[in-house]
This record gives structure tokens, C-alpha cells and sequence, in this order.
């Protein structure tokens, strides 16, 4: 039994939840937004971002709006008999203590925090000027995947000399096979996405370590990359648009990612980070991080 003096542990209700959802036969990451618009809240129209985004897309509402408990009762509105909340995430900066004769810069301990969220369809009597949907953000008005690829800055060479998809990171470079080799179109731009999302971690980008780093076959960091790179593609299949019906949905693959998350509790969390900062990246959104820079407010974990 949990005491107050126990903190609530929020990477394992999270894994545990996504655990949940990959035993149910559900790839939580790879539901698109595109019917119901990117998850956003109702009131300040802020977009939710890294793993908040599939966290409330997967649930599968028509429409993505969410509010708070507060902002639910400042308008006189209430959550329907019998409806639960989303759990969404956020980082809750602490300054530490220094001495006072201390010349290093100050010190702020960041930890992962929670609370939940409604959408707009678990709520009676919403003032009706309030459910008027709004317009769709910009960037999910790109007409092409081409158009993601032609607005990526620093974008990688495209070379299409084997029938094999992968980046090189060593020569920055991306291999796909030709395009007519896949079943749709729509298979050859996840594919690339994929390679895409991998192509940020270069130094000359992001500098993520589990591209810059060798790694072996199989191990953690390799896995983690590979998580950020699937999810970086989910995302930006959603903002362009297109669903591919061609991914591995098998028994070994699930099975594979509910092991690799129930050995790093961490995993989900950092990853899906990543790969918000990677496709904010390709989509040219200052929201990433540099050699450790911070551009914008927005937290990096660290494994």
C-alpha cells in the first residue's frame, strides 16, 4: 500500500498503461489524429505534445479537444455519470539549493508529474459557442509528404541505389528502395519517415546519442532508437495525412515491446520525447533541442 511518503512512480502507470494497450492487440503510438485533429486544449488551443499527443489520440474521440477539471467547472459544466479522465504528462521544475558563495550556475530538478484531462464528449452542458470546432492548425494543412521532406532544414541526401531502406550516419546519407517496390505510396513515406526521424539524430542536428553513439544490434539504446524512430513516423504520417495499413501489427512484434518496456520503465517516455523533438525538427518547428540548447520550453529526459 502506497504511503504519502511514497512518490507516485508515473513511468511505470504509464508503461503499465501502454503495456495494457499492446496486450490488447492496441500499437498505442500508431493511431492516427488526422479525423479527429491534433489533441489540443479546448480553451487555450494549445496543442499537446510528445507522448500526450498519442496518449489522448488513441482514446479515439471525434474531435480532440480536452479540458482540465477546473476549466470544466469555471464554465458551469460537468463530466457525464460514469466517464474517467486522461492521464496526460508534465515536468515539474524544482530549483535545488546552493550555497550561497557557489559560482556554478543554479540547478533545477525536473520530475514527471500527471493529471487528468476530458474530452470535450465526456462533458454535459458545455456552453455551445465552446464546442465550435476549430480551424486546423498550419502545418496539418501540408498537401504532400513531399512538401515534409522539401521544408526539412538540413534534410540528409536521398539516394534510391539499393533495394534496402536505412540511414548511414556515418556518410548522412538515407537509402530507400524505389518506390515502385512498395506496395503503396503510402508504405514508401513511412518507410522514409522512418529514416527520416533516425536522420535528426546526427550532431550535425539534434545530436541524440543513440545515433551519434555506436550501439549494438539489440541493446537498449537500439531499441530506444528504434521506438523514436516508429513513433517519429506515426506522427508525421498523421500531419501529412496518409495511413499505412502495411505495418507489422504480429504477435512477435508486440510481444517484443511489451518485454523491452517492462525492462526500461523509462523507455516510453524518453522516446516519444525524442521523437516529438525529431519531427518538430523535419516540420522546421523551433521546439528541439541542440548540443543542449534549449530553444523552447520543453523538457528532455534522459536514460
Amino acid at each position: 500500500m502506497k504511503t504519502q511518503n511514497q512518490p507516485l512512480d508515473v513511468y511505470s502507470i504509464i508503461t503499465n498503461r501502454i503495456i495494457d494497450q499492446l496486450e490488447k492487440q492496441v500499437i498505442p503510438w500508431r493511431k492516427p489524429w488526422t479525423e479527429g485533429g491534433h489533441p489540443k486544449n479546448l480553451f487555450t488551443k494549445r496543442p499537446y505534445t510528445g507522448m500526450n499527443v498519442w496518449l489522448l489520440a488513441s482514446v479515439g474521440y471525434a474531435q480532440n479537444y480536452f479540458l482540465t477539471w477546473k476549466q470544466i467547472k469555471d464554465v458551469g459544466a460537468s463530466v457525464k455519470k460514469g466517464e474517467q479522465g486522461i492521464m496526460v504528462i508534465f515536468w515539474k521544475h524544482i530549483p535545488q539549493e546552493q550555497s550561497k558563495d557557489s559560482t556554478e550556475p543554479s540547478k533545477v530538478k525536473s520530475i514527471l508529474r500527471y493529471y487528468y484531462v476530458f474530452n470535450i464528449a465526456q462533458i454535459d452542458n458545455l456552453p455551445e459557442a465552446l464546442t465550435i470546432q476549430y480551424p486546423p492548425d498550419s502545418i496539418n494543412q501540408l498537401s504532400t509528404c513531399d512538401e515534409i521532406i522539401e521544408r526539412m532544414p538540413n534534410c540528409p541526401i536521398i539516394k534510391h541505389s539499393k533495394q534496402k531502406a536505412y540511414y548511414n550516419p556515418v556518410q548522412d546519407c538515407i537509402n530507400m528502395p524505389k518506390q515502385g517496390s512498395f506496395i503503396s505510396p503510402e508504405s514508401y513515406y513511412c518507410t522514409l519517415f522512418h529514416e527520416l526521424v533516425h536522420s535528426t539524430g546526427h550532431q550535425s542536428r539534434l545530436n541524440r546519442k543513440e545515433i551519434v553513439e555506436p550501439n549494438e544490434f539489440g541493446s537498449i539504446p537500439y531499441s530506444i532508437e528504434e521506438l523514436t524512430a516508429e513513433i517519429g513516423a506515426c506522427y508525421l504520417n498523421s500531419v501529412s495525412g496518409i495511413i499505412n495499413k502495411e505495418f507489422d501489427n504480429s504477435v512477435a512484434y508486440i510481444q517484443g515491446w511489451i518485454k523491452a518496456l517492462k525492462d526500461n520503465k523509462r523507455m516510453i517516455v524518453y522516446a516519444s520525447g525524442q521523437a516529438q523533438r525529431a519531427t518538430d525538427y523535419i516540420l522546421n518547428v523551433r521546439s528541439y533541442r541542440k548540443g543542449g540548447e534549449v530553444l523552447v520550453e520543453q523538457e528532455v529526459e534522459t536514460l
